[in-house]
This record gives structure tokens, sequence and C-alpha cells, in this order.
């Protein structure tokens, strides 16, 4: 189904290793075959060893970024990730209120892997009050779920119970990303009339750098080309896990996934 003038967009923040972020979602857009676009909204200094440097963009550039993309290609779906500030959260909510996206793809990008905080304090309300309701799916670890619920989660059943309550906030699905969690690798996607378990083997690799944009990337792309959101994100578990099996070493940290496997000799 690899149709490149499938627009899709990314709004999110510059990563300037290009494992995750902007750089991920673009590479997971082209890999399954829609043409990416992007609005990014900070830039940040960070390699495989960290996050050193977050400045986040102007409320105005933010804003003309999704107005000149919509208005000349529009997007069939759109994935938001990091989005730090309680202004530029405001900013983009109001603006893509004019286009009726009906595919909103929000990953709650809130703490890096290496310990950096990418979300202000002050900017987890708006988050939860402004663009969580919007969204199409979330698509939340259970770090971030507690964050947005206050329930401490250990289990499948904890992972049920915090999804529900996101639900309550206004998306039409959560999808409980459960990586986080000891035992075998769950993830839960949660709708009104919907609770289907996904499980996969957990896997033992050290270059995991992107893990969570490119899933949520994925979703975006396959809802864009036209799949229903359980078979979405069946298929994008697939592309996740294969993307980590393939992953490889490059700096002296957490390296990235491998989006093009598909493209390597033999596969």
């Amino acid at each position: 189904m690899k149709n490149y003038r499938i627009p899709t967009l990314t709004i999110a923040g510059s990563d300037s290793s290009g494992g995750a972020g902007i750089q991920a979602d673009l590479k997971t857009f082209s890999a399954l075959g829609t043409y990416g676009m992007s609005v990014i909204t900070a830039i940040t200094a960070q390699n495989t060893k960290g996050v050193f440097l977050v400045e986040d963009l102007s409320n105005e550039i933010i804003k003309k970024q999704i107005e000149v993309v919509f208005e000349d290609i529009p997007p069939k779906a759109v994935k938001i990730g990091m989005v730090s500030s309680p202004y530029i959260i405001k900013e983009i909510v109001y603006t893509l209120k004019k286009y009726n996206t009906k595919y909103l793809v929000v990953d709650p990008v809130m703490i890096s892997k290496s310990g950096y905080s990418l979300l202000k304090p002050e900017a987890k309300e708006n988050l939860i009050k402004y663009l969580i309701p919007m969204a199409y799916i979330i698509t939340p670890n259970t770090l971030e779920a507690e964050e947005i619920t206050g329930i401490h989660i250990e289990n499948l059943e904890h992972m049920k119970k915090a999804g529900e309550k996101i639900l309550e906030l206004g998306p039409k699905y959560v999808l409980m990303k459960g990586g986080h969690l000891e035992g075998e690798a769950v993830d839960v996607l949660i709708g009104k009339d919907t609770f289907k378990v996904y499980k996969s083997e957990r896997l033992d690799r050290k270059n995991t750098h992107g893990t969570g944009c490119t899933l949520s990337s994925a979703i975006a792309s396959h809802l864009a080309l036209g799949y229903e959101i359980e078979e979405a994100v069946g298929l994008s578990k697939v592309y996740i896990t294969e993307a980590i099996k393939n992953s490889f070493d490059i700096g002296h940290g957490v390296g990235p996934v491998h989006h093009f496997y598909r493209f390597q000799e033999g596969k």
C-alpha cells in the first residue's frame, strides 16, 4: 500500500543526532511509504549519550508552519511529539482546530531516556486539558501514563485502569505501552468498545533511541494509508520490533533503531 503521495505530518522537536524526534518521524514516514512533512517545535542539542539543551521555537513560527502546510498539502494524519511549553501546546491546539484533522496521534513525550525533562511542569496541565482531548489516539508509556493519571502501574490490570482514565479525557483510543514493566512485553489498545492486548518478545537490545517516536509515527502512517486502528497498531508494532532487532551501534551511548531495515540487502 505504499503511496508516496499520501502526506503525513509530524509536529515535534528536532534531534540533532537523528535518532528520535522529527528525524525519526520523517524516516518512519518514508520507510512506510508516505510523504513526510514537519513542523519543528524545538531544537535540541543531543546525541546517543543524552539531551544537553532544549530551545523552543516561537509560537509564531510554529503556528505559521502548521498553517502553510495545511493550506497547501493537507496531511492525512498528524503525529504530535515533543511540545515542551504550555504556550506552544495552546498555539498548536488553536491552530489545528481550524483544519478538522481526523487522525491525530499524540505521543506525550515527557522525559528522555537519559532522564532529561522534555516537558515543562506547567505544560503538563495544558497537555491534559487541551491536547489529549483532541487526539484520535494517544500513545503513553507507563511512566508517562503515571504522570497523566497519578495511577501507579505495575501490571496489565493497572495499565487497563490508567488507560481507561486517560480515555475519559477525550481521545478516541489509548495505546498503553508496557515496555518499562517486567516480564513479557505487552501493549494494550483501549477504546470505548475496544480492548486489545499486543504481546511480543522482550528484546535485549541496548540501542533503542527513538522507539516511542518511531512507533507513534508508524501508527500515523498506517492510519493515513487507510488501515483500521487495530491493524494500524499491529503493523506498527511489527515495524518497531524489527527496527529494534536490526538496531546498530552509532556513538557511545544508546544508539538508534534501524528505520530502513526493510531495505537492507536480503530483507
